[in-house]
This record gives C-alpha cells, structure tokens and sequence, in this order.
C-alpha cells in the first residue's frame, strides 16, 4: 500500500504482523462473508436481494432468535432459498438461559449465561429443537452450551443426526485463549466465534492450535463490543484464514427476539450489513494482498439439504 511508502519515508518503523496462516477452507479460499442475524426468510431474502445489487458473494448467514421461533413453512423456506443460492445457514439453538423464567441471566451481572441450557427440561427441548430443523433441511446450528455440544456430537457420532450437520460454536461462548479453542475443537466444533476484539497477534495465537475456520466479527453490533475495523479485512484474513468475516453493525436497534413485529426493521438492518461487506471487500481489493473468497455453493459447511 502507498500509505507504507509515506510512514517509511517519515522515518517510522514498519508494523510488527504475524505470519500468515497456510490453512484454507476446503475449496482452497481463504475467506467466506457472513451475515449475521438474517432472522427469516423474508430477512434472508432482502440480504441477498441488497448482495446481488452490489456485487457482494455472502456465503454464510446466522440468526439469533433460535430455530424455535420460526414456523415449519418458514424453516423449510429458509432452506429452500439457500439450497438454490449455495449458502450456508446456522440457527441458534432456540431454548435458553435468556428466553427462560431464569431471572440472573438478564440481571447487570448475568449476560454470560444468556446462551447456556437450564435444567434438562430446556436441554431436552433444545436438542428437540435442532431435530425439528433438520426435518426441515437446515444443517448449522450455532450452540452456545458445552455440554450441548457434547451430546449433539455425540448422537452425530452415533449417526442418530447427519453427518452434514455443522457445529458453529456462538459468539456467547467465545474463546479469550487458544486452550479453550482447542477444547472447544475436541467436543466437536466445526467452527468458532472467536471474541469480537481479538488483536492480530491474539488471532495468530489461536490460528496455531487449530485448522477449523474461525468466525470474526470485523464489525460488531454494540452488544458485542461495537468494534468497527472492516478496513482491516486483508489483515485479519492473512493471520487468521480460513476465517469467516462477520458484518454486524453497530448502532443498531435490538431485534431478539425476532418477528412480524420488527420485520422492517430486520431487513433495512441486514442490507446495511450487505453494505457494510461492500465497503469491506473495497478496503481488501485496495491492499493489494491477494487473498480468495469461497464461491457459492463451495463445498463446506451447513448449505440446507432439501
């Protein structure tokens, strides 16, 4: 970049980066985009509506209300879209701590237990939620409880649920350290949030321990820390590929739980996040750096089975 000339020729010292990653997705791409929050099927239609005004390839969305909230029709819509775009759908799991009777979860002190199961009636209805959901064709759930993850796994293991169905481990349940990464990849992950303000040495770190792909949010939502740096989009996929770039949007309004009630709203906010990866893939195309996005439909990671 011109910008590296300037600040050399100023007589100041060069960046200290780390080395690039040499893992890839299966394609061989070193990055996929995200949309997350795409809570249904008239949301999901407008983001990639906004994609393909603007060029954007989306080859993932995620939703946070849970698979619960939404109707059979609706599930089986969801998956009918994205089986004909090839992309990759993760709902959260719907029974938790936070849409629970469970009053500390939503107490100043208690949003860490916000994704967790309480008590094995919500575990029964959570594992029950994600079997309802592959009847209807979708294959990624993100899952915010370790011993949720255990025992899907396991049952996966079992051939009791597909082999397709991809584990995507929540932002809620964010590893700080590559040893808590590293565990979550033993349980079963396929792929993991990682905390929205990890810095390029701290992605490096985690990148030694694992070859998964990682999720990032390069813009979060206020909730998750309202970090805004898609600018930076060829530097964190150098150190951390195969990673999954996540355009939240900060500033926004809350939408969970999600509905007909805030279904304007949904969708204005999910093509602004389209924007917000325009804006990004930009800022990559000017570095210089050469770095390749999966392609629709590329083998991988939770594209709906009709």
């Amino acid at each position: 970049m011109i910008s590296d000339q300037i600040i050399s020729t100023a007589g100041l010292p060069v960046e200290s980066v780390p080395a690039a990653s040499s893992s890839r997705f299966p394609d061989g791409a070193h990055m996929r985009i995200e949309i997350p929050s795409v809570e249904g099927p008239g949301v999901l239609s407008a983001v990639l509506d906004e994609a393909a005004k603007r060029g954007v390839v989306v080859n993932r969305v995620s939703q946070g209300s849970g698979a619960m909230l939404h109707t059979l029709d609706e599930l089986r819509e969801m998956s009918r879209i994205a089986a004909d775009a090839g992309l990759e759908i993760s709902l959260f799991v719907g029974p938790r701590e936070e849409w629970g009777t469970q009053a500390m979860s939503r107490s100043p002190e208690g949003p860490a237990l916000g994704g967790a199961i309480r008590g094995m009636r919500q575990l029964r209805y959570a594992v029950e939620d994600v079997l309802r959901a592959i009847d209807c064709g979708i294959r990624g759930f993100l899952i915010a409880d370790l011993g949720l993850l255990n025992v899907l796994k396991q049952a996966q293991v079992r051939g009791e649920i597909p082999a397709s169905v991809v584990w995507k481990v929540s932002v809620m349940l964010a590893p700080s350290n590559a040893a808590t990464l590293g565990v979550l990849a033993s349980l079963g992950a396929y792929t993991v949030n990682l905390p929205t303000d990890l810095t390029l040495h701290e992605l490096a770190e985690m990148r030694s321990v694992t070859d998964l792909p990682l999720d990032l949010y390069v813009e979060a939502p206020d909730g998750l820390g309202g970090v805004v740096r898609g600018e930076q989009v060829a530097d964190l996929v150098t150190v951390a590929a195969p990673l999954y770039a996540k355009f939240g949007l900060r500033n926004s309004r809350a939408i969970y739980p999600s509905g007909m009630h805030l279904q304007a709203d949904a969708e204005i906010i999910g093509r602004e996040k389209v924007r917000r990866a325009q804006i990004s893939m930009e800022w990559l195309e000017r570095s210089g750096v050469s770095i390749t996005q999966s392609k629709p439909g590329a083998p991988g990671l939770g594209i709906p089975e009709l």
